[in-house]
This record gives C-alpha cells, sequence and structure tokens, in this order.
C-alpha cells in the first residue's frame, strides 16, 4: 500500500471512517482523520478513548476498508 491511497481515505469529503487490514490479518479502525498520523513508509492509528496506538509499516497494509454504518432499527 502507498501513502497516497491513505491518504485519499483520510481527507475524503465526507470522511468515512474505515479499517486498515494488515498482513497479518489485525484490523486497525480509524474513526476521524484527526486519528492517523501519515508518514511516507508508515501510518499511525491511534484510538483516544483505548489511549493506545499502533505503527503500521504501510508494506504490510493489504488492505484500506471502508466501515458500512450500522442499520438502525
Amino acid at each position: 500500500m502507498n501513502a497516497e491511497a491513505v491518504r485519499e481515505m483520510l481527507n475524503g469529503r465526507p470522511f468515512e471512517p474505515f479499517e486498515v487490514v494488515m498482513s497479518s490479518g489485525e484490523r486497525h479502525l480509524v474513526k476521524h482523520p484527526e486519528f492517523a498520523i501519515l508518514m511516507p513508509s508508515r501510518v499511525i492509528v491511534t484510538d483516544p478513548v483505548a489511549d493506545r496506538a499502533a505503527i503500521l509499516s504501510l508494506i504490510h497494509v493489504t488492505e484500506l476498508r471502508p466501515i458500512q454504518p450500522q442499520a438502525s432499527n
């Protein structure tokens, strides 16, 4: 994956939350564009509620998957 693909997801208007899927199968949710820091070869995904951050190498990112909104009944 390249930085430009991540940048497009982060700059989408309106922003749509998405998952970063890694080659290991790990998934990291980006709920808001301010919760990710993009660098040339890495992206840092934060979760302020859980007080966690993951430093992800872009060469191991296999997919950027938009999160579908939950249907309300």
